[in-house]
């Protein structure tokens, strides 16, 4: 999840019922930690408890110092990740590459966990089912990693030869859930309140991670949360809290990475909540040409506006935009359903 998990949007997310966001990956390389990018990723200026970040790396050594580093800067919880499977991590034998070696990948949790022990931090630990269907590995790993300290499992149940193809399998986190005793989170293809509950029954975890599916849509976590206490649906977001959002989402968004920056990255979050809004793709197309805060917040509110007084069909002409099917005016009821399918 990095560049989509960034403070403002762990911030949302929290605001709408994660009880725990995890930041994007800080290198454990000491010659990057001034650079921008890092500097904006241990930034947590304004971010409600508990604050986690996860670290990368190869060396024993420079993950306990980045654990360190990290530790001064406001975490409370250093993340291991063990579970990434982007090639150009990997391919420096970073995240889900340790798992092909286990010896290896323990060094690195017993020097990280040592690290954190004199200032309270608990060490948790994210990974995969293994490297390979033919090397499944996740149940060694997790007992070992328990016996070295760590506090907490997260289980991605695909490999990382898989990526994101195909389906996530549990098996695997029920059993390493059957036999640790530290608590274990189930990851991947959560994506629905009802496949929470599900993932949870199946394996017996302790809680569900949601990734990719809070991509433009963060309040499925308190749709989660919802369905998990009282199994009821939650109703959809009003046009109205979507606006709040995604305004308060911008503002924030702009304010970190500054307004360069921060509009040009902050298209793709407007892309993503896009693909749930009613001419959602007229949005999309039209604040891709913005290049200020002004007018990138003001298409929001504008988008918004229309939507409240059933004008969407107008925006094409309005911005100058072609919609890639014919824009109209939806109905009343039409639009309660749109409504609906943006949960």
């Amino acid at each position: 999840m990095a560049g989509v998990t960034d403070r403002p949007f762990r911030k949302l997310c929290k605001a709408l019922g994660a009880g725990y966001a995890v930041s994007e990956m800080v290198t454990s390389r000491r010659d990057l930690w001034d650079s921008l990018k890092t500097s904006r990723r241990a930034n947590h200026d304004g971010e409600a408890a508990p604050i986690a970040v996860q670290i990368a790396g190869t060396e024993a050594q420079m993950m306990a110092d980045a654990a360190r580093y990290n530790i001064e800067r406001g975490a409370q919880i250093i993340d291991i990740n063990m579970g990434c499977p982007a090639k150009k991590v990997c391919n420096k034998w970073a995240g889900s590459a340790l798992m092909q070696d286990e010896v290896l990948a323990i060094e690195i949790v017993s020097a990280v966990v040592q690290a954190c022990q004199p200032h309270g931090v608990p060490v948790t630990l994210k990974m995969r089912t293994g490297w390979a269907q033919h090397a499944k590995n996740a149940r060694s790993l997790a007992l070992a990693a328990q016996e070295a300290g760590v506090a907490m499992l997260t289980i991605h149940g695909r490999t990382r030869e898989q990526g994101y193809k195909g389906f996530a399998e549990h098996d695997t986190v029920a059993d390493i859930k059957s036999r640790v005793s530290i608590p274990v989170v189930a990851n991947g293809d959560v994506n629905s309140p009802q496949a929470a509950k599900a993932v949870l029954a199946a394996t017996g975890a302790d809680a569900v991670m949601v990734g990719r599916a809070a991509q433009g849509r963060p309040w499925i976590f308190r749709e989660m949360a919802h369905y998990l206490a009282s199994g009821e649906l939650l109703a959809p977001p009003t046009p109205q809290e979507l606006q709040q959002w995604m305004l308060a989402h911008l503002r924030e968004h702009h304010e970190l990475y500054g307004e360069f920056t921060g509009v040009r990255s902050g298209r793709k979050h407007l892309g993503w909540y896009a693909q749930s809004l009613p001419s959602g793709d007229v949005l999309r197309r039209h604040v891709n040409t913005l290049t200020d805060a002004h007018t990138q917040l003001q298409a929001v509110s504008d988008y918004f506006e229309a939507w409240a007084s059933e004008q969407l069909h107008t925006l094409p002409a309005m911005w100058g935009v072609r919609a890639a099917s014919e824009a109209r005016n939806p109905n009343t009821a039409e639009l309660a359903e749109l409504a609906e399918s943006a949960a």
